[in-house]
């Protein structure tokens, strides 16, 4: 079943392993939010006690967010061929998707306050199909210019897309 998603004759290039950090930033942000709006209220409106439950939830779901984020950032990977980029990912449900340069009418770079601290950024191929476009996040900065100096240099040669 690998081998379904396997490139042809091409290692998978992953993606930096300090967008887990991005993530977690993210979650942790959004679940200090939400956990604490909730516990307030419950706890102006109810027993203690239900707020401490909410709390202890919370802090629960984080730790499990935290292992999940690690091990879904590694499962990202990407292979750069003569004629068309694959891109997978996914812990649970696997996804390939296999873009063909001439396709291309875009190449996109960009960088959160959050990633940029990091030295990190997000490469997305615009194709002219919804459905069909790519993001690689959570790439080195100097590998992300790479890829679209590449990708942009391909569409032009291509005279197809871009």
């Amino acid at each position: 079943m690998d081998d379904l998603f396997a490139p042809p004759a091409e290692p998978w290039q992953r993606i930096s392993p300090g967008y887990a950090t991005v993530l977690r930033v993210r979650m942790l942000v959004s679940l200090v939010i939400l956990v604490g709006i909730t516990a307030t209220m419950l706890w102006l409106l109810t027993d203690w006690r239900w707020s401490a439950g909410v709390v202890v939830a919370g802090a629960a779901y984080a730790a499990w967010q935290w292992v999940r984020l690690a091990r879904w950032v590694r499962t990202w990977g990407f292979a750069e061929r003569d004629e068309d980029l694959y891109l997978t990912h996914g812990l649970w449900v696997k996804e390939l998707t296999v873009i063909p340069y001439g396709r291309m009418q875009a190449v996109k770079v960009e960088s959160g306050p959050i990633t940029r601290a990091l030295g990190l950024a997000s490469v997305e191929l615009v194709t002219a199909s919804v459905q069909s476009g790519a993001k690689i996040p959570g790439l080195p900065a100097q590998e992300a210019e790479r890829l679209r100096d590449r990708l942009t240099a391909i569409g032009i040669g291509d005279e197809d897309g871009l």
